[in-house]
């Protein structure tokens, strides 16, 4: 993969903060997200800035005023458009998704409505919030899910990350244990169609010239599940990248992954999460807007498979950000 033009990487005179930590489920993620890209930022030339996101943050801002923030936080106010929403009204540049595209692509239903319009390809879902279980009738819904999905099936919270309350029921006495696992994180569960398959994370960067998906991660817990214990355990995953596809696969994986990443607005990075089943099919399950920088994580596996360096691209990101300046909404 060749490396795009871009702006130099930062200088010393540069000052970045890297926001972490937040209230999230996935706060111990993304304090070690932090720690990492920041330590590369450092590195790579820049002046960086840790900071928790907390109610000390706007004060900091307004006081500081970094060349460049690096969203680093997972989850909640980070991935939903909230913390991007108040960087935009702050006039400060940042790396990343705008934030009403991160809304849209943080709520899956949303996200996989608009893939589905965009024509990519997305295992069949529905979508119900506890009180549908409460107000229907548990045991019905459950009934009417199976015979409209069949098993096995997939269920999520609409909304989080790191595979949070997610589990694959193959027998449908699994499903109200399953379902009440979800809803621990989110008001509604998501339902999908089970897609039996090679798992991928494809990552996406972009240039000058336009986002470009980097080498896919195939990946193969012991457990057969991609939960958040096979995420962030060390051992307890193989990974393989470049994944072990043919020319033709990794190809219509690579167009897919730019595809949902134009579909849901994204900008700077993200990462497509997607099985390619027996038939060669690609289905995107999820698009992430703040892929995880742990040392178990797979942006930067396959960032080092393109042959390149954590700390250089994000110098990339954070000159961008610096250059085109500072996000302002737009006005009603």
């Amino acid at each position: 993969m060749s490396t795009p033009a871009a702006p130099p990487v930062p200088t010393s005179e540069w000052t970045v903060a890297v926001l972490a930590g937040g209230l999230s489920h996935e706060r111990d993620v993304s304090l070690r997200s932090g720690r990492r890209i920041a330590a590369e930022l450092r590195d790579a030339g820049a002046t960086v800035d840790e900071w928790d996101t907390d109610a000390a943050l706007l004060g900091r801002l307004r006081a500081t005023r970094p060349d460049a923030v690096v969203v680093a936080l997972h989850g909640g106010e980070g991935e939903n458009g909230a913390v991007q929403s108040v960087l935009e009204l702050m006039g400060v540049p940042f790396v990343g998704t705008q934030g009403r595209a991160c809304r849209r692509a943080h709520d899956k239903p949303s996200a996989k409505a608009e893939l589905v319009r965009a024509g990519i390809d997305t295992p069949e879902w529905v979508a119900l919030p506890h009180t549908t279980f409460r107000e229907l009738g548990a045991a019905a819904v459950l009934d009417a899910l199976v015979a409209r999905l069949g098993l096995p099936l997939m269920l999520k919270p609409d909304q989080g990350g790191s595979a949070l309350g997610a589990q694959v029921v193959r027998d449908a006495a699994e499903l109200p244990s399953a379902m009440v696992g979800a809803l621990a994180y989110s008001e509604t569960v998501l339902v999908e169609r089970f897609v039996e398959g090679v798992e991928l994370a494809v990552s996406v960067v972009e240039g000058d010239d336009g986002p470009v998906a980097l080498p896919a991660v195939e990946v193969a817990p012991e457990s057969g599940v991609y939960d958040y214990t096979a995420r962030y355990t060390a051992g307890l995953t193989r990974f393989h990248c470049p994944a072990r596809l043919d020319d033709a696969v990794a190809q219509r994986v690579a167009a897919t992954a730019v595809a949902a990443h134009r579909a849901l607005g994204l900008r700077d990075l993200s990462r497509t999460d997607a099985i390619v089943d027996g038939e060669g099919r690609v289905w995107v399950l999820e698009v992430n807007v703040s892929p995880g920088l742990t040392e178990t994580s797979l942006l930067p596996r396959a960032i080092e498979a393109a042959g390149r360096d954590l700390g250089e691209v994000f110098g990339l990101l954070v000159a961008r950000a610096v250059t085109r300046g500072a996000d302002v909404p737009t006005p009603r």
